[in-house]
């Protein structure tokens, strides 16, 4: 990959956190061949997990500030899937995105911007992936923002 990520988020002032651990019986993602499964990432920022819910308490901005602390959670585990070579990450290939959000709210998509366009802010085009962007009644602890990942590593 000619773009390197590590610089680009030392550019923007993004440390990565320790991979999040798994809060239950799973594992944080699975390598296949050159695929890496990340398992969902909560919204969580240095003050804690970022709650609330779409179309009540949360402005679609605040939203998109949580979708994109869970991508760069995203970031953290696929780099310790690589042992911490960041420069192995290939292609970001897919996102599924839940949004805690009322019945009413209708705007998913522009709080999961907030992932996908940090993705491809620090990885070019190899950050542009396919995604799904839903809704969800509630997620686990209250949180905003949860999302998977696919990626292809070298």
């Amino acid at each position: 990959m000619t773009h390197d990520i590590e610089t680009r988020l030392t550019e923007l002032g993004i440390t990565l956190p320790d991979a999040p651990a798994p809060a239950a019986n799973y594992v944080p993602y699975v390598i296949t061949g050159n695929t890496v499964y990340v398992s969902g990432q909560i919204s969580n920022g240095p003050d804690g997990l970022i709650k609330g819910k779409l179309g009540d308490d949360m402005s679609v901005e605040a939203g998109a500030e949580a979708a994109k602390s869970c991508a760069i959670s995203l970031l953290a585990q696929v780099k310790a899937a690589c042992g911490g070579d960041l420069s192995r990450l290939t292609r970001v290939v897919k996102l599924t995105a839940f949004v805690n959000s009322t019945a009413e709210f209708t705007d998913q998509p522009k709080v999961v911007n907030g992932a996908s366009d940090f993705l491809v802010e620090v990885a070019g085009d190899a950050g542009r992936h396919a995604r799904s962007a839903v809704s969800a009644a509630s997620l686990p602890m209250g949180v905003a923002v949860e999302i998977e990942g696919i990626f292809e590593i070298s």
